[in-house]
């Protein structure tokens, strides 16, 4: 991104703090922004209709926030984006961003880039929960999101990896002795 570019995307953003346990998006509600996070961390999760909770992803700093399927067709989300920690999101207005993509093709190969990186990722989540035990996708998920399990609950982690928590403990405690 060129200094014109930068310029024109913060014109059309703003700077906004979630704190812990704030929602960027909720289930149902049609996105009308996606954001740059700064720092802190989200996860996308689905929740069924007993209430338990299935973690889609953890979005560090420097990754992009967005329910971007429904944000194209202007669908409710079906996942919630929450803050994992107080975070700082650069929010950008979707419909004026569409407006700069249209003026500047160079945001093509911006947005190409976002949605490679995001293909790759989703590719090989389900290649982990499909092929590898849950010891393995624990062991990548360290790899993956180094420290990252100190940060966040482990009930979190347990969604995400797939397994039930009691399964992660052992797996943590048979890894420490």
């Amino acid at each position: 991104m060129d200094y014109q570019q930068n310029t024109e995307l913060l014109a059309i953003s703003q700077q906004t703090v979630y704190l812990k346990g704030e929602f960027f998006l909720r289930e149902g509600q049609i996105p009308r922004k996606f954001g740059f996070v700064q720092s802190g961390l989200f996860r996308y999760y689905y929740q069924n209709d007993k209430g338990i909770e299935f973690t889609k992803a953890f979005i560090p700093a420097t990754s992009i926030l967005a329910s971007y399927t429904a944000m194209l067709g202007q669908t409710g989300s079906q996942f919630f984006v929450q803050a994992l920690e107080t975070s700082t999101v650069l929010e950008v207005n979707y419909l004026s961003w569409l407006k700069l993509q249209e003026k500047d093709p160079a945001w093509d190969k911006f947005l190409i880039k976002a949605l490679e990186k995001g293909y790759a990722s989703k590719e090989k989540r389900e290649r982990d929960l499909l092929l590898l035990d849950a010891e393995t996708r624990y062991r990548n998920f360290r790899l993956e999101f180094p420290g990252l399990d100190k940060r966040v609950q482990l009930q979190h982690i347990a969604s995400y990896l797939g397994i039930q928590p009691e399964s992660l403990s052992r797996i943590r405690k048979k890894r420490s002795s």
